[in-house]
């Protein structure tokens, strides 16, 4: 790889490199000629402008509209009776499919309903529904409107729900009467209720999506709306063409302050970024059948569940369930089979549930699985132990991407529709074409081949990520700018290979200093995942008198582990000596039922340290299960 910044020993003239040149040193002619994947009212004459924003403007003279390109554009060419969504609700074992035709009906007419109750181009609708098409059929409808979107994820408690509404401050709020998790059912509209009484900001119009499972309707409450009654009298409503820097959403990301940053993505930039990803970076295209089994709730869900794949005119699974306990950990396997699925996207904890309840895959057994050509994983590092259980039991390339919330596509990818390159466990391969990734020391000066230091990426940003903070510039500034002037700090640690391949080590703030040595927990995760009693595991790093931190590790046992503890922590420590080396000094292991982690599956790490250390303990409010966080506190405090 040449233009990275680091590394450099890669091929220099195939397709990657070429794609990857040619985006850092003519990014305009490089991101116009991808443009013209995309439909425009009135196409864009240049791509960028730089003085626009510290991130830049992408496509500032360009006007579309993106749910039009999701799906009227496919309609109008003759693909209206092609799958475009797929909803597969393991928990209600209930399926249905919505054709690009049926779709575009659905959503047309929901975007009526938010026209006759008076939103339009820049107004502000929060969504906050579960997994059911409704949720799509919304995010698409104010996107025909140009109105702009918050998606919050369905079942966040009253105080974070109102915490968003009063920083977005919308017109409406879409819901439905709950969610319906594996053995209960999760009430929406109390905590709707609650949450606009909290707040100054409460919109004119609530609209509920009656789920019979589900106790609680729009009747309940005189002043909100039924989402079906609204439907019967809907009139269609045309897409209106926005400015390709106007807002498409707004995604609340959890701050340090307490105060969730509000990530703003716009139309133009990001119908680019996703529609070149999903052929380059994902090798789907037109017709082929795709699975995210994330939520819409999270980035990965807006991009890869909604937009990207309707943007490519690819069918897209829309999965209502969980890895294990719908009905088994065997409900993946079912999906990709019975609907032909040409790969999934997901987080390696959920590979990792699978394979703890079910490690020989024996539930695989039953399903032809020879629709699948990759498996692609991202949300969190993917252990080694992980990459290989899985590449073995599926017989396809397993390829981890890196990226945030901020970004919206991925930094760091395998982009096998472009070229395939050899993977390398541990790492999310190599910088994708518009980022210019860079490791960094502490003073901002980039660090050798193979040094560890901070991920940042050299401004400007490539289109699709994000044009700032809802109504903060300043604290955008402050959270990516201002610690490396002239790049966007990503927060996480990391290096870069010879080869130029990036391996992404973990939070920043997941670094250690052992005696002053600067260590990564995230390496001594990846050694102790490998042991073959362990399922998962967390290393952290806590106080020290002596050393002023050290590594302290927890681990879940691989069902049916009869390993005694000590003897694990003996074969742990010696591994990470032989790994990582003595001046790790990790000697602390303690096996856990579970580790607390939110419900996108990132591992509460600094809630553990708090926990160890002693301290009040923050609790997320993306947290997935209180009673594992609880069980802990109890284990470790005794």
């Amino acid at each position: 790889m040449t233009s990275n910044g680091q590394g450099g020993h890669g091929p220099r003239t195939g397709a990657y490199t070429q794609a990857y040149d040619a985006s850092i040193t003519t990014p305009d002619e490089f991101w116009l000629t991808a443009a013209r994947g995309i439909e425009w009212s009135a196409p864009p004459t240049r791509a960028l402008d730089a003085e626009a924003s510290e991130s830049g403007r992408w496509f500032p003279d360009g006007r579309l509209n993106t749910c039009a390109n999701a799906l009227d554009r496919h309609v109008a060419a003759g693909h209206g009776d092609r799958a475009a969504l797929i909803y597969d609700s393991a928990v209600l074992g209930e399926q249905r499919t919505y054709s690009y035709a049926e779709l575009l009906d659905e959503v047309s007419r929901f975007a009526g309903v938010l026209a006759a109750q008076g939103i339009g181009h820049g107004d502000r609708v929060v969504i906050y529904m579960p997994m059911i098409p409704e949720a799509a059929i919304a995010m698409l409808a104010c996107a025909r409107l140009g109105a702009v979107h918050s998606v919050v994820f369905g079942g966040f408690a009253a105080k974070e729900l109102a915490a968003r509404v009063e920083d977005a401050e919308p017109k409406a709020l879409v819901t439905a009467s709950g969610g319906i998790e594996p053995a209960r059912r999760v009430p929406y509209l109390p905590m709707v209720r609650q949450a606009l009484e909290m707040t100054a900001s409460a919109p004119q119009t609530v609209i509920v999506k009656k789920r019979e499972q589900v106790a609680g309707s729009a009747e309940d409450h005189p002043d909100w709306l039924d989402w079906d009654g609204l439907m019967a009298d809907a009139e269609h409503a045309e897409p209106v063409a926005v400015a390709a820097t106007d807002p498409l959403y707004v995604l609340y990301t959890s701050g340090t302050t307490g105060k969730p940053k509000g990530v703003v993505r716009d139309n133009g930039g990001y119908a680019v970024a996703l529609h070149w990803s999903m052929a380059n970076i994902f090798d789907i295209r037109a017709g082929d059948t795709w699975w995210c089994a994330s939520d819409v709730g999270w980035v990965v869900g807006h991009s890869y569940i909604v937009y990207a794949p309707l943007l490519a005119g690819a069918t897209t699974v829309l999965y209502e369930g969980k890895p294990v306990g719908t009905p088994d950990a065997g409900a993946f396997w079912r999906v990709i089979a019975q609907h032909g699925v040409k790969a999934l996207f997901t987080a390696p904890t959920a590979v990792r549930a699978i394979r703890k309840v079910d490690p020989d895959a024996s539930l695989m057994g039953p399903h032809d699985m020879s629709s699948m050509t990759h498996l692609f994983t991202a949300g969190e590092r993917l252990d080694p132990d992980t990459f290989e259980w899985a590449g073995k039991v599926l017989g396809v390339p397993v390829i981890d991407n890196w990226w945030q919330t901020e970004t919206g596509w991925p930094i760091t990818a395998n982009l096998v529709g472009l070229e395939p390159m050899p993977i390398k466990p541990g790492s999310s391969t190599v910088p994708v074409p518009g980022y210019r990734v860079e490791i960094l020391d502490d003073k901002g000066r980039q660090v050798g081949a193979g040094e560890e230091g901070n991920i940042a990426i050299r401004l400007p940003l490539p289109p699709g990520t994000l044009t700032g903070l809802w109504g903060d510039p300043e604290r955008f500034h402050g959270s990516y700018m201002a610690a490396f002037p002239g790049y966007y700090a990503t927060g996480d640690s990391g290096r870069i290979d010879a080869d130029g391949y990036v391996f992404v080590l973990g939070r920043s703030d997941d670094v250690i200093n052992v005696a002053g040595h600067r260590l990564s927990t995230g390496g001594m995760e990846a050694v102790v995942a490998g042991h073959p009693d362990v399922a998962e595991c967390a290393v952290i790093g806590i106080h020290d008198d002596l050393k002023g931190q050290r590594p302290s590790g927890y681990v879940v046992l691989k069902s049916g582990s009869t390993i005694d503890a000590d003897t694990l922590r003996e074969e742990l420590v010696a591994l990470v000596r032989d790994e990582i080396g003595a001046v790790a000094s990790f000697r602390d292991v303690t096996v856990v039922d579970a580790l607390p982690k939110t419900r996108s599956g990132k591992i509460l790490r600094k809630t553990m340290r708090q926990i160890v250390d002693k301290q009040d303990v923050v609790v997320p409010s993306t947290i997935e299960d209180m009673a594992v966080l609880e069980a802990l506190e109890k284990q470790l405090g005794d």
